[in-house]
């Protein structure tokens, strides 16, 4: 059973940076669909960025984009999120998530929460003016 586990979220004035990070373990696949979500009090979980490990286009919200960035480290099995210029609209819980082995491109399928099957617990970001 694939286990996601993110952690590098804070409290951080305007502006930040974070960059949390998702170790994933038992994780035997070289090449994965990944994404990065968010979800704020009463809302929605909503895809942040979403990337396909194996090379490709990374994908952003029109809110986050120029701001952040996804990356990963292959031999680490991790995956991370820059966060430059937070806003305080940027607080929410960020949840990582996996399928492993799947290429998944476009934007629809990389930050869509029904392609992946695997999430972590979440990280609290909170961003203050």
């Amino acid at each position: 059973q694939v286990q996601l586990v993110e952690s590098g979220g804070g409290s951080v004035q305007a502006v930040g940076p974070l960059r949390p990070s998702c170790v994933a373990f038992r994780y035997s696949n070289s090449s994965s669909s990944m994404g990065w979500f968010r979800q704020a009090p009463g809302k929605e979980r909503d895809g942040v960025a979403g990337i396909y490990t194996g090379g490709g286009t990374p994908y952003y919200a029109d809110s986050v984009k120029g701001r952040f960035t996804i990356s990963q480290d292959n031999a680490k099995n991790t995956l991370y999120l820059q966060m430059n210029s937070l806003k305080p609209e940027d607080t929410a819980t960020y949840y990582c998530a996996a399928e492993p082995g799947a290429y998944c491109s476009g934007r629809v399928r990389l930050m869509g929460r029904t392609t992946y099957r695997y999430w972590g617990q979440g990280t609290q970001v909170s961003v203050s003016s």
